[in-house]
């Protein structure tokens, strides 16, 4: 049985408990900033980076890095354009341009404005242009684009981060999580400036492992696809023990991370979001440790 790893360690951390497989996550690409040495000693398992049509996290020039991949969803170039030299403002700005050039751009190509298209080409990314199919999202397209890559085919393990995808319309942002149950196989993490979300598989022993410099406390579970007749959870203020949780009854939200390790079984997939840090919280924090 496959056991899939999350783990900020050297060592991947698998086996079974009971009937059940074990997944760790971490939310490791978080550590790997300029700010702390001793935090950049973490190791980051690998991920591809897509850009979505909205706001950018403060954070999006440093997962841009160390990106395997770097895929914009159509307008999402434009925000790369136009509001990633902002987050670089004591750089260069026709640097920032030409360094931070998408490896792909690709959607229906009903937002990126035609300079930009235009600037990008003449770089050499590789512009994919899917306007005949309008019944998937761009971020649909991208992530089913990743799945097809020598990237991911090299490695399975390989994360998607997906930038700009909380916040903004809230079609759009439910539209993103339904992307997380069509491909419920990848690991697909949704961030913006002050969350992230992933979803945690039914049926499995899921150990979440909180950094809580960089993220929390604040947290909840959410029973998206449909009701949990049974959730357990350990590391949280106000824990559930084989709890029933659906829309219309009992959902966690507004919970707190108590530990470093939460641990969460239940026999409905869940929607895990938690915290984070903001930049100023941030530096604070690290100061302290």
């Amino acid at each position: 049985m496959e056991i899939n790893s999350f783990a900020c360690s050297e060592e991947e951390r698998g086996g079974l408990e009971g009937m059940f497989r074990n997944i760790r996550h971490s939310s490791n690409f978080l550590c790997n900033h300029d700010f702390s040495k001793d935090m950049g000693k973490c190791r980051v398992d690998a991920y591809a980076l897509i850009i979505l049509n909205n706001c950018l996290p403060w954070f999006t020039p440093v997962l841009w890095k160390e990106a395997k991949l770097r895929i914009c969803a159509d307008g999402g170039a434009n925000r790369i354009y136009d509001d990633l030299p902002n987050l670089l403002s004591h750089e260069d700005l026709a640097k920032v341009r030409e360094v931070y050039k998408p490896d792909v751009i690709k959607g229906d190509m009903d937002s990126i404005r035609p300079d930009v298209k235009e600037f990008y080409a003449g770089l050499g990314t590789n512009i994919l242009d899917e306007s005949h199919d309008q019944d998937t999202t761009d971020l649909h397209k991208c992530v089913a684009f990743i799945k097809d890559s020598t990237a991911y085919l090299h490695d399975r393990n390989l994360k998607i981060l997906v930038v700009g995808a909380l916040g903004g319309r809230l079609d759009h942002e439910l539209a993103n999580i339904n992307v997380l149950y069509t491909f419920s196989s990848m690991q697909i993490i949704l961030l913006n400036d002050e969350n992230l979300a992933f979803l945690l598989e039914k049926n499995c022993h899921h150990e979440i492992i909180i950094n809580p410099v960089t993220e929390g406390p604040h947290c909840g579970l959410i029973p998206v696809g449909g009701p949990s007749k049974s959730t357990t959870t350990t590391g949280l203020k106000w824990n559930l023990d084989n709890s029933i949780m659906q829309f219309g009854g009992l959902i966690s939200t507004s919970n707190v991370c108590n530990s470093e390790t939460v641990t969460v079984y239940s026999d409905a997939d869940l929607l895990w979001t938690i915290s984070i840090q903001k930049l100023n919280n941030l530096v604070s924090n690290i100061q302290e440790t």
